[in-house]
């Protein structure tokens, strides 16, 4: 993939629908009593493998055209036994979304992944659900798919959660839908809150009091029309875009600016940038709004503590805005998040560090000298869909051409990512 530097970029574009919403709005859609209409789907293989699973339990799902779904909802007791194994694909998110409503079925199941996912462990889900009363068993007790979940009684029960494993408390919340008493989650900080909005859109009683959230037993949800907002964390890569390439004005319209996904936004504004709000109403719980970015003088800056779970998927792109701003750029805390752990973050800044930014990996992070420059070159992105479209960004900021390898993953995850920056 070849990049040019690009001398500005100017004009109007809309991005994907949210990924993690759009599984939730299948999950809930297909639980609820009525016919469920979504607007804005993201159409990837993620949230595909979702829908399949759902198809295996008696739901009816029609995919129509411009990303648009209908659901007649079978109620919160009325999905069927599956013939096969249910699959969710390389998706962990609809592995563990599943988990939760499965754990409530009066009928057994199975649940696996594919194959590349196959062997990424799942206990952290497990062991909470098997508290609450669910039957789970699997590969090294029940640690790797695939999962034989059969029925059984859930009892509400009260989960502390770290910082790192904020990912366990939606399974919790759903099973907590089927459960006897209170099911309470206490998180370490606030984190992405997408479960509880929808749910309660669709009728069930779930209490936010601070960092506690607990949810309770429902006789059903029922069905309602969704939209589904942009998704910020790829709508990142051209904020990113506006602010390092000169003399740009963008503005990226319809995107989810829900304050549990919208660190990198606070973290723009204190190096800053110059990204203003507009047209910000609330549609389904969920706060949206076009984003209007020009560019900007960018200013090193500190990222640490609990802004580090808002922002955790867009740390890739933040490193190029720190590589192009005046001054050092600090990021902390990250030990333990996968961005860090899975080697993404060395991998991002070695490729950074080939166009000529100053970086170095920390034991819990990066130190970045931002240049306010970067000179292209051959870089690889791994077939990682993060690294591939933040060393794009940074390609049209660097002088002369950036040749990127590695970088098929961006038909599977967003193979309109290119024609979109062409428009620009």
């Amino acid at each position: 993939m070849l990049i040019e530097q690009r001398g500005s970029l100017r004009g109007e574009i809309k991005v994907p629908g949210d990924k993690s919403i759009s599984h939730r709005a299948i999950l809930f859609g297909s639980l609820a009593k009525g016919t469920t209409e979504i607007d804005g789907f993201m159409m990837g293989e993620d949230c595909l493998s979702t829908i399949d699973c759902f198809r295996k339990m008696q739901v009816s799902i029609e995919i129509l055209p411009e990303n648009k779904i209908k659901i007649q909802g079978n109620g919160l007791y009325g999905l069927k036994p599956p013939g096969t194994q249910l699959n969710a694909g390389r998706s962990g998110t609809a592995l563990r979304l599943l988990l939760g409503v499965l754990s409530g079925q009066p009928f057994s199941s199975v649940l696996t992944r594919n194959e590349e996912s196959i062997r990424k462990p799942v206990g952290k889900v497990v062991v909470p659900l098997r508290k609450m009363g669910a039957n789970i068993s699997g590969r090294e007790n029940g640690n790797l798919c695939p999962l034989l979940i059969t029925p059984s009684k859930l009892t509400g029960k009260t989960h502390s959660i770290s910082i790192l494993d904020t990912y366990i408390k939606s399974p919790l919340l759903i099973a907590g839908l089927y459960a006897d008493g209170e099911t309470t989650v206490i998180e370490a900080a606030k984190s992405r809150d997408h479960s509880e909005l929808m749910l309660n859109y669709f009728g069930a009683d779930i209490r936010v009091n601070g960092l506690e959230v607990t949810s309770h037993r429902v006789e059903n949800l029922f069905a309602q029309h969704i939209q589904i907002p942009g998704d910020i964390s790829i709508a990142a890569y051209f904020i990113t875009a506006g602010l390092i390439v000169p003399n740009s004005d963008i503005v990226i319209k319809d995107v989810g600016i829900n304050p549990t996904r919208a660190g990198i936004l606070d973290v723009y504004k204190s190096m800053g940038a110059n990204i203003e709000i507009l047209n910000q109403r609330t549609v389904n719980n969920e706060k949206i709004a076009d984003i209007r970015v020009v560019s900007s003088n960018l200013k090193g800056t500190t990222i640490e503590g609990d802004i580090i779970p808002r922002l955790i998927d867009e740390i890739p792109i933040i490193t190029v805005a720190a590589a192009m701003a005046e001054g050092t750029t600090t990021i902390k805390n990250l030990t333990g998040f996968k961005t860090k752990e899975s080697g993404k973050l060395k991998k991002m800044l070695t490729e950074l560090a080939k166009l000529g930014a100053t970086v170095v990996e920390t034991d819990d992070g990066a130190i970045i000298e931002g240049k306010g420059a970067l000179k292209g070159t051959i870089v690889e992105g791994h077939n990682d869909a993060a690294i591939t479209m933040s060393l794009c960004i940074a390609g049209l900021a660097a002088a002369e051409e950036t040749t990127i390898r590695k970088t098929q993953i961006l038909d599977i995850v967003y193979p309109d990512f290119i024609p979109v920056l062409n428009k620009l």
